[in-house]
């Protein structure tokens, strides 16, 4: 069946297939940059893995500088219609130097930037808690020493500085989105001092009213190593959502395998203005496979259009 037949068969349905395709012309798709080289980045210095994240970095194929991954990058757009964004995390820097989370500036990242207005990209950004001798404890924001998260809120307040930067440059506003991967791995005997950490440093981080950038906050059920409390759950962050008006990061690999992500849209538009979804894959667990079209796909989508949501996510 070619085009011209299926549009003739939609119509007898009414649905005209082309005001379809020129909606999803417009629909702004942020590639995330860390699948281009599990999640290793280019920082020019020592780090570690972590924050429940459980990738080898020795993937092959795996892009091992910037230009190798905006090469691939380039390909996968070429591939890919509609509008196009990247999602950039703060690990993934293009510079010589070897600035430490907390000296992370604009120039550090202006090669992408540049790259970006040449191909006439959208860029989003996202400060990195984890990989990193002061996230080894799976604890940052919400950590009992305040050295430790006086460094994480530096971090965080030089990303958002950045994304400003970056939405200014492009004339499209930057989306900073925050996950920290604080939790624990066993019981811990008080949950809500940690969670009054998290929102304290939040709070600090985000005090700043900024132009050309949105903040957004994501949960995540559970990672390796914090199996039995995760402190920014998903109801810590839908209650501070609402209360700061941030955006709220639903990605599809943070919840419970049987829960069904694209039924918490309709329930979190009824509070927040705007929703981040972070649409992945995956595999009985945050495995971040490749996505495919699978039920879950079309069910998200049938809910962005059916809820009227396209506009607000």
């Amino acid at each position: 069946m070619g085009y011209e037949s299926a549009k003739a068969q939609f119509a007898d349905w009414g649905v005209d297939t082309e005001v379809a395709l020129e909606t999803l012309k417009d629909i702004p798709i942020s590639v995330h940059c860390w699948q281009g080289d599990d999640v290793v980045g280019f920082e020019n210095r020592s780090s570690t893995s972590g924050g429940g994240i459980q990738a080898t970095g020795n993937h092959p194929g795996r892009a091992r500088n910037p230009t190798e991954l905006r090469a691939d990058l380039e390909f996968a757009y070429s591939n890919i219609p509609g509008a196009h964004r990247l999602n950039l995390h703060a690990m993934y820097m293009d510079t010589n130097e070897a600035p430490d989370r907390d000296e992370i500036e604009f120039h550090h990242y202006a090669p992408w930037v540049d790259w970006a207005k040449d191909i006439g990209l959208g860029l989003d950004f996202n400060p990195t808690f984890f990989a990193h001798t002061k996230a080894d404890d799976n604890l940052t924001l919400a950590h009992p020493d305040k050295g430790i998260r006086d460094f994480w809120i530096e971090h965080g307040k030089r990303t958002r500085d950045i994304a400003a930067q970056m939405g200014r440059a492009l004339g499209s506003p930057c989306i900073n989105n925050i996950w920290v991967p604080d939790g624990y791995k066993d019981t811990p005997v008080d949950r809500m001092v940690a969670r009054a950490r998290l929102e304290a440093s939040l709070d600090t981080m985000l005090s700043e009213a900024k132009s050309n950038m949105l903040d957004a906050v994501e949960s995540k059920l559970f990672g390796i190593g914090v199996e039995a409390c995760t402190v920014g759950s998903h109801e810590f962050y839908l209650g501070y959502a609402i209360r700061n008006k941030t955006l709220l990061c639903l990605d599809m690999g943070h919840f419970h395998p049987t829960e069904n992500v694209a039924d918490k849209l309709s329930a979190v538009a009824m509070s927040l203005s705007e929703i981040l979804l972070h649409v992945s894959r995956p595999m009985r667990w945050d495995s971040d496979h490749v996505i495919s079209l699978n039920d879950d796909i079309f069910a998200m989508a049938n809910e962005l259009v059916s809820g009227g949501l396209l506009g607000r996510t």
